[in-house]
């Protein structure tokens, strides 16, 4: 949740007598641009740059002289940063109205990635009874009915027909407005605690098991949902699997492959990470790598279709994921 700016936080209000009464009038609420930051994903360089460049988002300034930002200015931020996610550029949607904007993410077509090479169907109907325990705010029985999910169909089917599906649903849902900031994230720690609970009851791989993968993310890539997939489609392949979890400098990155004795290290993206950080980022990690340690790319990411790192294996699904592992094998037989 944001956290509203110090100065309007307070309300400063204005007493008007009206019959013997007293009537408060408001100042209208806005944030700070830190809290800006933190509830759009914009950063605060952007916003400065979008305010200079377009002429929106056009601030006010508090008594101390510091950006202010409308409400309903940030809910416009917030349906620009959607529609930012899923490829539109700035420059043709900044300047455009609310109404606009919105109709536009209304108007989007499903954009959830195939999943090639699997001989499974999953319907919207399949996944309706999940969006309708979100909607209804029973998070409670959303977890229920995904702990069943995942009983009836082992911990690789339930990625495959529930956690990805579903997610990328939401996701899909979130860009249109038809679904709360608040709500997709709590499908994604619903998701994400049922998955952890997978993983810890699932049988330790061999003392042998290769390949050893090291997961993680860099710095200013909070998400964690697509690691824990990797992770679970990984065990279940019999790979022995370290989680550093998230944000994790690149030089810790390289010290835990080696303390690990990693044969892969992963590394997971989503969309909100900046393109240049991502290019940088692996070309530095692969150059402090060993030669023999593999290093894989994993999310939806067109950016390494187009400028591919050298020596970096991009994984855009779930099963290019699952062919790496098989190839790695048979290099190595």
């Amino acid at each position: 949740m944001s956290v509203l700016d110090s100065n309007a936080a307070d309300m400063a209000e204005a007493t008007v007598s009206r019959g013997g009464g007293v009537a408060r009038a408001s100042r209208p609420l806005t944030l700070s641009i830190a809290a800006v930051e933190r509830d759009t994903g914009l950063s605060k360089d952007t916003l400065r740059a979008w305010e200079r460049r377009y002429g929106f988002p056009a601030p006010q300034r508090d008594r101390h002289g510091e950006r202010a930002y409308p409400l309903e200015q940030v809910e416009k931020l917030r349906t620009v940063k959607r529609l930012l996610d899923a490829g539109h550029r700035p420059g043709r949607i900044v300047s455009l109205p609310s109404e606009d904007l919105q109709r536009l993410a209304a108007s989007m077509p499903d954009q959830r990635p195939p999943v090639p090479g699997r001989a499974l169907a999953v319907t919207p109907s399949d996944l309706q009874p999940y969006l309708d325990r979100l909607r209804a705010h029973d998070i409670v029985g959303l977890r229920r009915a995904l702990a069943r999910g995942l009983a009836r169909a082992g911990l690789g089917r339930f990625v495959d027909e529930v956690v990805a599906p579903l997610a990328a649903v939401a996701g899909e849902a979130w860009v249109r407005g038809e679904l709360e900031v608040y709500q997709e994230h709590a499908l994604t720690e619903s998701l994400q605690s049922v998955l952890r609970h997978a993983l810890a009851a699932w049988p330790e791989p061999d003392a042998g098991a290769r390949p050893r993968v090291l997961l993680t993310t860099f710095p200013g890539e909070p998400h964690g949902l697509g690691l824990l997939m990797a992770e679970a489609t990984l065990a279940v392949e019999g790979a022995a699997c370290v989680s550093l979890g998230v944000q994790t400098p690149l030089w810790d990155i390289v010290l835990a492959a080696e303390a690990y004795r990693a044969d892969v290290v992963a590394i997971g993206f989503t969309a909100s990470v900046n393109p240049n950080h991502i290019l940088d980022g692996l070309a530095e990690l692969r150059a402090k790598l060993p030669a023999t340690t593999a290093l894989w790319a994993g999310g939806v990411l067109p950016l390494l279709q187009r400028h591919a790192v050298e020596g970096v294996d991009a994984m855009p699904t779930l099963d290019a994921l699952v062919a790496a592992v098989h190839a790695w094998r048979a290099a190595r037989r």
